[in-house]
């Protein structure tokens, strides 16, 4: 379906009993009373498992000035995560373009494809990641924004191919390591991510596999598929649409320790958006806010939208997004306090579809 990826190159029963492949989005969360090395060692830890699990792919977002995250620099953190895996895709979810020079990423990534060819995903979106504030610190100006977004991805996409037509100003500019000086060597597949009409839309006219955050809008994930569906052109990357909806999801032994788990999350999301960001809560400080008025519903979006429980039941509404939005692959993500606690969700979900396809790679 992808330049340089089939979904059918996951091992033979890798995803168990699920019907279609299924991803982790890793943010390398800080909980509270923990540090960012880590919250780091624990996404080193499940992109380990996660290989030997039979997850499809792990992805890294790119985020700033948030105490609860430590993902700041996706392609570094992609370099030590590929030297420590041997077959998981890896790749960005994503890198915000907006805060970067295209010439800069398609370098980072053409690095990084050198070194484990075959193996690396860009995934591109075009919100800042942060605050204005620090947003314009990264550009280090209030040039860049969004708004020219298909244009630079348009620059990325030709660096990385070596295709700026010969009267471009970049035409003589070649990104090294990059598929320019070794054609055969193919390029890194570019998704575009986004919870909005317009990324879907985006994706679509340029024929580029969508991943949709349904666990930022769950609300617009059918407008935005069939946006995307429905404007799709074929193009060398795609020949039909792929799509990809990310999901949270945190199973637990009980589905009272999934719902406290879960709580913290909605804690750390709600101090956010408040202008209060800090570490992911303990479920211990999450059980003892006062969850009323416009909190409470808060807590209720978030646990409806979140597949929490036993393995048994995050595994059944799983299921049910993947069919309500026919998506071709499921990536899920678990925000919650604890390093122990995040690895054992993924773990827990892997082992109710029997998704175990390299026992003997497990960490001990």
């Amino acid at each position: 379906m992808t330049r340089d990826e089939m979904p059918t190159d996951t091992p033979e029963g890798a995803c168990g009993t699920f019907p279609v492949p299924l991803s982790i989005l890793e943010l390398a969360t800080i909980s509270a009373g923990s540090t960012p090395a880590a919250a780091l060692a624990a996404t080193t830890e499940i992109a380990r498992r996660a290989d030997a699990l039979g997850y499809r792919r792990l992805w890294v977002a790119e985020h700033h000035g948030m105490p609860s995250v430590a993902s700041s620099s996706p392609a570094v953190l992609l370099a030590h995560l590929a030297a420590a895996t041997r077959r998981i895709r890896l790749g960005s979810g994503g890198v915000m373009l907006p805060n970067h020079a295209p010439l800069a990423i398609a370098e980072q990534f053409g690095t990084l494809e050198a070194l484990h060819p075959g193996r690396i995903d860009l995934g591109l979106g075009r919100a800042p990641g942060t605050d204005g504030r620090t947003a314009m610190a990264l550009r280090g100006s209030l040039a860049a924004s969004g708004e020219d977004f298909p244009e630079r991805l348009a620059e990325l996409i030709a660096f990385l191919d070596g295709a700026f037509p010969e009267e471009h100003p970049y035409a003589r500019v070649v990104a090294i390591p990059g598929r320019a000086l070794t054609p055969a060597a193919g390029r890194p597949p570019v998704w575009l991510l986004g919870s909005s009409g317009y990324s879907a839309q985006l994706a679509g006219l340029m024929g580029l596999p969508f991943a949709y955050a349904r666990h930022f809008s769950a609300r617009n994930t059918l407008p935005a598929l069939e946006m995307y569906r429905s404007t799709f052109r074929p193009s060398p990357d795609l020949d039909r649409p792929y799509a990809m909806v990310c999901v949270g999801a945190v199973a637990a032994d009980t589905d009272e320790e999934a719902r406290r788990l879960a709580t913290s999350g909605a804690l750390a999301m709600l101090r956010l958006r408040a202008g209060r960001p800090g570490p992911v809560p303990a479920p211990d400080e999450a059980d003892a806010f006062a969850w009323e008025g416009d909190a409470a519903d808060h807590l209720r979006r978030w646990l409806r939208n979140v597949a929490n429980g036993t393995p048994d039941a995050v595994v059944d509404e799983l299921a049910r997004v993947q069919r309500e939005t026919d998506a071709d692959e499921l990536m899920l993500t678990a925000s919650i306090h604890g390093e122990a606690a995040r690895i054992r969700s993924f773990e827990l979900i892997a082992e109710e579809l029997g998704m175990v396809v390299d026992a003997a790679a497990l960490p001990v």
